[in-house]
């Protein structure tokens, strides 16, 4: 007979729980703080891993720093496998609010703006990744990985900081909001499979076998959530919603974003794909009744997020920026991941015979990384293709380009107009997510139909 397995050793125990409660308050603290400047509370939420780490709580107090964060692997973990629930259910919801609607109206101009924010940044990162220092480059990879690596943290849009950032500014109802989402979804979807391809590379080696593969199972994943998810989806959300209380379907809906996360990365794609696609699906189901779903969003956008990204800031160490090549390779990767996105983004709605206005938000929406940079960062750093000096370039680019897009996109959108579609897609969304009444603006009706 197969012995009992022991539960969590009780210090173990108490230290997990001092780091959430401490990563939680310092979070909310330092979140609410840098919102007083205009800034979105993922910077803080940051930072506040960033303090605790080696960083700051490191130099000053590395007694207290070693006895919180201990050199222990199976101690991290725990917390890690927190912050992984966390980031599955922020992308999911992220998926969510996305209104695919708008990808019939405004498909081409999306894509050309997607092709825009892809090809440039990739160029850019294969450039750089191929000129970094060797000090950047770890020894056990290999210089094309190392390239093609940085060429997908260069490309990838961050969904659920832009969609957070757009809520809280009140332009997610907004053409050039949802053109945004749009864009960032296409760049995303074509980011994991990049990162997936990657990451094969970076373990097994790449042959054109394996390549098309990833495609294929990327290609038959999509179709088969369009042709059996959705269905299954919908009618697994409507048996849930029979019930008087809104618990069985939020169940529902994160059984489903976690079953998504599970099915892609078994399939050796990244499982945030998954959860992002399977958020979709939800989104489409409950279009009409997302309030009831408000309650695992406000929990999500709280609590589980703000641990993960304070638990990425953890791993980032300022001090390596201390050392000339470093510092210097910083800047280049940071100019060149502002410059080709914002650019590219730019270019594409500007083809698409956007405004100059309306393109300006497009490319600082579609620059902020934020939490999407961080998990190709930290999956970069699990396979050993980043060292730590890396990590922390990368993540200084999701900080300051979360950093740059609320002043930009309120500078361009403080001069473009409202339409009268966007007052009722605004006034549409705040129904959706209120079960309060909605005043929706004069004459303007029932929303669109799907």
């Amino acid at each position: 007979m197969n012995s009992p397995i022991m539960p969590l050793a009780g210090g173990q125990v108490v230290i997990l729980l001092v780091q959430i409660a401490s990563l939680l308050l310092l979070g909310l603290g330092l979140g609410r703080l840098v919102a007083r400047f205009g800034l979105p509370p993922i910077v803080g939420e940051l930072m506040a891993g960033v303090v605790l780490g080696p960083s700051l709580l490191g130099h000053a107090a590395p007694a207290v720093h070693d006895w919180l964060f201990p050199a222990d692997p199976a101690q991290m973990h725990l917390l890690d496998a927190v912050a992984q629930v966390g980031v599955l259910l922020l992308v999911g919801v992220a998926g969510i609010e996305l209104d695919t609607r708008i990808i019939r109206r405004r498909g081409t101009t999306a894509l050309r703006v997607s092709l825009g924010g892809l090809l440039i940044p990739i160029g850019f990162g294969i450039l750089i990744g191929y000129l970094a220092p060797a000090v950047l480059v770890p020894d056990t990879t290999e210089r094309p990985v190392f390239a093609l690596f940085l060429a997908v943290a260069m490309c990838v849009t961050a969904i659920p900081v832009i969609a957070k950032t757009l809520s809280d500014m009140k332009l997610i109802h907004r053409d050039v909001g949802q053109l945004i989402m749009t864009s960032g979804m296409v760049d995303d979807a074509v980011g994991w499979f990049l990162l997936s391809v990657v990451s094969a590379m970076a373990t097994v080696g790449v042959r054109a076998g394996q390549v098309a593969l990833s495609l294929l199972l990327l290609v038959a994943f999509v179709v088969a959530a369009i042709v059996v998810g959705r269905p299954l989806v919908r009618g697994a959300l409507r048996m849930a919603g029979r019930s008087a209380e809104t618990g069985p379907t939020i169940v529902t809906a994160v059984v489903i974003v976690l079953a998504g996360a599970a099915i892609t990365q078994s399939l050796h794609m990244e499982a945030v794909f998954g959860a992002f696609v399977a958020g979709i699906l939800i989104g489409q189901a409950v279009r009409e009744r997302r309030a009831v779903l408000a309650p695992l969003r406000t929990i999500v956008l709280t609590v589980l997020a703000p641990i993960f990204l304070a638990s990425a800031g953890l791993r980032m160490d300022l001090g390596v920026l201390l050392d000339r090549d470093v510092a210097l390779a910083a800047f280049v990767v940071l100019a060149a991941a502002i410059l080709g996105k914002f650019t590219g983004a730019y270019l594409g709605a500007r083809s698409s015979r956007l405004g100059h206005w309306e393109s300006l938000a497009v490319g600082a929406g579609m620059n902020a990384r934020g939490v999407v940079e961080i998990v190709v960062a930290m999956v970069g750093l699990r396979l050993g293709v980043l060292d730590i000096a890396t990590f922390t370039i990368i993540a200084l680019v999701a900080i300051v380009t979360s950093m740059m897009a609320p002043p930009l996109l309120r500078l361009a959108m403080s001069r473009v107009a409202h339409s009268a579609d966007e007052l009722l897609r605004k006034a549409d969304h705040e129904e959706q997510w209120s079960t309060g009444p909605v005043v929706r603006p004069a004459g303007t009706g029932a929303p669109p139909a799907a």
